[in-house]
């Protein structure tokens, strides 16, 4: 199910008649529905959307974080301005907010049109995650990994404090140059002998 705010938006309309299996539902009625949620709202207004969905409506639930704290206002050079400080992520925010949410950050250090099955010629991509539940990270890179990505878990939550300025690194040559064609991928040594 797709939440929304306003469910007869034409954009919304026209993707119900094309995807005929995927309800539409305000993010209220998604939120109760949805086993595993996934936030994908822009960062400022996150604390909203949670709001608008029920805040008992993630208890006990894998929550996937794809949002980053960009400020308003243009790139300065190719670089965004977040609204956090290094000391605080939105994905910690957002937590707090809804205590019981099992919340894993993921996807947030790429465009959606590389979040399914990215083609590089270099191999699969890593996504890095973070998340304060075990099983959580466990499902969520059991998605990444049917999605076609390498997961690198970074650790708890606060790890997020790392990872959503990778969203400002990567929007970097984009803003520059228009690409965004690109994605990050952990290399590591080979062991002597190997």
């Amino acid at each position: 199910m797709l939440g929304t705010r306003n469910t007869s938006k034409q954009e919304l309309v026209k993707f119900k008649s094309d995807n005929p299996k995927i309800e539409i539902g305000t993010f209220a009625e998604t939120a109760a529905f949805g086993e595993l949620l996934v936030l994908a709202v822009a960062g400022s207004v996150a604390q909203e959307a949670v709001d608008l969905s029920g805040k008992n409506n993630f208890s006990n639930k894998i929550v996937i974080d794809t949002t980053n704290p960009i400020a308003p206002g243009p790139p300065v050079n190719g670089v965004l301005k977040f609204f956090t400080t290094a000391d605080e992520s939105l994905m910690e925010k957002i937590q707090s907010v809804i205590p019981e949410a099992k919340l894993v950050k993921a996807f947030s250090i790429v465009g959606n049109s590389l979040m399914y099955k990215p083609n590089f010629k270099e191999g699969r991509p890593t996504m890095f995650i973070c998340g304060n539940d075990d099983v959580a990270k466990k499902t969520v890179t059991d998605i990444l990994t049917t999605f076609g990505w390498e997961t690198d878990d970074m650790g708890k939550i606060e790890a997020a404090r790392a990872i959503e300025p990778l969203c400002i690194l990567w929007c970097i040559p984009g803003f520059l140059r228009n690409d965004w064609t690109h994605a990050f991928k952990v290399l590591r040594m080979q062991q002597q002998g190997s």
